[in-house]
Order: C-alpha cells, then structure tokens, then sequence
C-alpha cells in the first residue's frame, strides 16, 4: 500500500470514530436554527469542538460577530474547509447547512490528526450568512483567503453533482421621481412616476427574451404611489439579476439601467438605478480539485457526475472565495431527484440517516483531499494552472 492510501485509509477511520460526535453537532444545529449572523450557538459549537482537538481559534473574523477562523500548522500550502450554519426563515435548515458545518468539522478534524506536523496549514472558516448577506463576500475582502492555496466545501442536495452550476448575482433597487398632481383636475401638471416604472418593466421584458442561457431577470414593483387620486410621484421596483459570469452580470446591469433611463425619457420622469450590496460573483469551478474529490467520493460509496446541462441552481457567496483562490462546491444528495431544498421536506432530511450517511462520506472526501493537497506540492501547483487558465479566458 502506497503512503498517501494508509493516509487515506486512517482519515477515514477517524471519520468513523467521529461519527456519533458530528451527528450531535448536526443535530444540534438543525434542532435550534439560527437566522444570518445570528448564529451565535452554532459558531460557539463549532469552534469549542476545534479548540477542543487543538486548533487555534479567532472569532470575530471581517468585523462579523459569528464568524471564525480555526487554524492548525504553520504556511502554505494552506487548504481552507469552509463551514455554512445559517438557516432559512421558517424553514429552519432547509438548505441542510447543519451538515456542511458538521461535514467541513469532521474533516478538519480527521485531516488535523492524520497530517500532524506535516508541512503547510489548515484553516477551518466558519462563513456565517450565506443564505442572507453573504458572511463570505466580507471575509473574503478582508484577506481572508489571501494566502489560502485551496476552498474546499460540500452542500447537500437533490443531486450528487461533482460542481455546482452557481451564476453571479445582484439585486438593482430602481427609483423613478415624477410630479404629482390631481389625475383629473390638474393632469397636465403631473409625472406619473408609476408609469415610467411599468415602462421599464415592459423594456425588461423585451430584454428578457434575448438574454443568453444562465441569465435571468426578475422585477417586483415595492412602492406604486399612495393614493388613486394623486399621481404618483415616487415608484421603486426591484430587479433580482443573474448571469453565467460576474462581467456578464455588470453588462446585464447595464442593459437594466438603459431600460430604465430609457422608460424616464419617455415619461419626463427621473431614473435613479442603485446596486444593493456587491451581489454575489459566479462560481469558479476547479476541476483539478473537484475531480480529486469526486474520486475520493466514489470511494466513499457516493458517485457524483456532472450537472445537467443548462440547469443553473443560483448564486451564493462561495461564488467570491472562487474567483480568488482554487475552489471547489460540490453536492451531494439527501433527497430523491425530484424534490427541491428551502422546503420543510429538505429541512427533514437534513436531520435523516440519509443526510447522515452523505454527511460522514462528505467528511471523509474532504479529509483525503486536504490530505492530497498538503502532502504532494505538485496537486496544488496544477490546481493554481487551472484556476489562472480559467481567468484568463474570463470563466
């Protein structure tokens, strides 16, 4: 047996001896959900579990109260596990983000015990808000993942998918200003600020027709004026845009805000069109890495294959970490195909023997690719080749 596959072999026997450990934290997470950067019982599970097995442990992280960063070893190479807990308003774990959080624990543990004082380092990042706000998109900007040679992360699903089809993302708040005025006694005298806004909404239309695969528009109207006897003077709508690369979504911003200046011309109102927080980038697949972790899956009795093509399942903050360092989010299943997470059906497998089973194999898959990554300097330096090769050709 070669040295790497003993390696291997003794992570995964640690997972197993973790078993009954990390299912408690899963459960514990799923039994009491916590909103985005509340999650002060989760972040306080967590890192007293990595204290508890000797990583250093720095709370606070990016000025977020329930974000952290657990370290272990000194230098690079420096692999990075990424942990979610967050859940979704009345629906609890529905995104099964209690299972990344034990998922990633298990293989900081397995790895940390396996690799000793091997060289390089590993960091656990508890990365709080993914699902409202984006906990990742602040870290990342403030260097966390600077000097991180590899993110490595696992998020259930409905498919066993090897990466994750995640588009880039922003939300546009679209204000228009009119005049009012009284509708039938003093009409001339009014800017029907409503009505440049369902002109915009008709241009957005006309653009969504002949917008390319992965990008999408959705517009809700949030204000429409105050009363039927008084022309609008103030509308606002909101734009949910997505697209397959993070300058595709600034081009599709654009072509919003033209269609928004475009319905102010025609109406004599005024347009103001604002980004509402930095949006999330696309997800920058590494295959170098995620084919690694696919055959470590495998092994795990879990077989992943590529997504569907043209199925594009959202965006989310992961997107930010990968257009920086090599990254990989795979999915593993814990539901039947045709079911979908963010509902009550996916929170309760989230807390299933299925959930448990994909949790420890995902456990040990990330073990044994940390394992690959800090003990053959040739793995990273080839998963650095393709992530440069990718931003060059603007992927």
């Amino acid at each position: 047996m070669e040295w790497h596959e003993e390696l291997h072999e003794r992570a995964d026997e640690r997972i197993e001896h973790l078993d009954e450990r990390l299912w408690a934290v899963a459960t514990a997470l799923h039994e009491r959900p916590e909103l985005s950067y509340e999650e002060h019982a989760a972040a306080e599970r967590l890192t007293g579990e990595l204290a508890a097995d000797g990583f250093a442990v720095e709370t606070g992280i990016a000025g977020l109260p329930t974000a952290f960063v657990a370290r272990a070893g000194e230098g690079r190479p420096r692999v990075a596990l990424l942990l979610e807990y967050d859940a979704l308003p009345g629906l609890g774990h529905a995104c099964g983000h209690n299972l990344i959080a034990a998922a990633g624990l298990g293989a900081a543990l397995a790895a940390k015990d396996v690799l000793g004082d091997a060289p390089g380092s590993l960091l656990a990042v508890g990365t709080p808000a993914e699902e409202r706000g984006g906990g990742k998109v602040a870290m990342a900007e403030a260097g966390v993942f600077d000097d991180v040679d590899a993110a490595l992360m696992v998020h259930p699903g409905v498919h066993s998918w090897s990466w994750a089809p995640l588009t880039a993302q922003v939300e546009l708040k679209v204000t228009f200003h009119g005049r009012a005025a009284h509708p039938t006694g003093d009409p001339e005298h009014g800017i029907d600020a409503l009505a440049a806004l369902i002109q915009a909404f008709g241009a957005v239309s006309a653009l969504r027709q002949r917008l390319p695969a992965g990008s999408h528009v959705q517009g809700i109207i949030t204000h429409g004026g105050e009363a039927t006897n008084i022309v609008p003077d103030r509308a606002e709508g909101r734009f949910g845009l997505r697209a397959l690369t993070t300058d595709a979504l600034d081009r599709l911003a654009e072509d919003v805000a033209t269609c928004a200046q475009g319905a102010a011309l025609a109406t004599g109102a005024k347009a103001d069109v604002e980004r509402l927080g930095p949006g999330y980038s696309h997800f920058r697949d590494n295959p170098v890495l995620s084919e690694r972790f696919t055959e470590h899956l495998a092994a795990c009795g879990i077989h992943a294959t590529p997504p569907a093509p043209g199925v594009f399942l959202g965006s989310s903050d992961i997107g930010d970490v990968s257009v920086r360092v090599p990254a990989i989010h795979p999915f593993v299943a814990i539901t039947a195909e045709e079911m979908s997470d963010h509902t009550p059906e996916f929170a309760a497998a989230a807390a299933s023997p299925r959930g448990r089973a994909a949790m420890l194999a995902s456990a040990a898959a990330l073990a044994r690719t940390v394992i690959d990554l800090r003990t053959h300097p040739a793995l990273v330096s080839r998963a650095w080749d393709c992530f440069r090769g990718l931003a060059r050709n603007g992927r």
